[in-house]
């Protein structure tokens, strides 16, 4: 997300890094937040975390091309509780458990507070998933457009009146079909644009959604659902004024 020349990245999972560094530079990032510890929604914190540790630029001493700096970049990390020991715990597998806390300046968020970062106010929602799991509101404080991301999650109503009214919300549509045993942790496209309807927002974007499953059959699925709300499938590239 940006605002003025302000970055925010929510997630940063398997495949993040390579195509964040498409767009911008990847030392230009002011802050990250994640909503839960699963893989796919941290993963490329490892990538990241070499590069601002490692990389050439960020050296205190001159490797050609670059002259060497005393200000390296650290952007700002905001874990969910319990994050800082999740990321310790993967990078203990290749021998440096604070790799991430030294590429980052890391923190825990308080779920029931309110996080101001640069132009942006963030509030926090728990969702019902396989371990804590948070929806987060991203409030710009400059235009006062409201984005609300539903993490990943089963179907809940705690959702929808955390997204009430949104500008834009991206819902999760992991499912061709509701979980067949066991607990349930994700959406079907047809329970994502329920969700988008009842919450009554002005947009939502399907996300979190293989790209081995028929995506048009599932936009036409959450679009039955939707009940009029507009609804777009999420894609590389893809831009959203909010």
């Amino acid at each position: 997300m940006e605002e003025g020349d302000f970055r925010l990245l929510v997630e940063c999972g398997n495949g993040v890094f390579g195509k964040l560094r498409a767009h911008i530079d990847y030392t230009s990032l002011n802050a990250c937040v994640v909503s839960h510890c699963h893989a796919d929604h941290t993963l490329d914190l490892v990538p990241y975390s070499y590069a601002l540790v490692f990389a050439p630029r960020q050296q205190p001493v001159p490797v050609p091309p670059w002259p060497g700096t005393d200000h390296p970049a650290r952007p700002d990390l905001y874990l969910p509780p319990g994050g800082t020991k999740v990321m310790r715990t993967v990078m203990t597998a290749w021998g440096m458990p604070d790799l991430v806390e030294r590429a980052f300046a890391t923190s825990e968020y308080d779920p029931a507070g309110v996080l101001e970062i640069g132009p942006f106010r963030l509030r926090f929602g728990e969702v019902p998933h396989f371990l804590p799991a948070y929806a987060i509101e991203i409030t710009s404080t400059v235009t006062g457009g409201r984005f609300v991301y539903g993490s990943d999650c089963a179907p809940n109503d705690e959702l929808i009146e955390f997204a009430r009214g949104a500008d834009l919300f991206f819902v999760e549509a992991t499912l061709p079909r509701p979980e067949r045993s066991g607990p349930r942790g994700h959406l079907t496209a047809a329970e994502a644009g329920d969700h988008a309807r009842r919450a009554e927002v002005k947009r939502a974007v399907l996300i979190h959604i293989s790209d081995e499953e028929n995506r048009d059959v599932a936009l036409q699925r959450a679009t039955d659902a939707a009940g009029g709300v507009p609804i777009d499938m999420a894609h590389a590239d893809a831009l959203y004024d909010v």
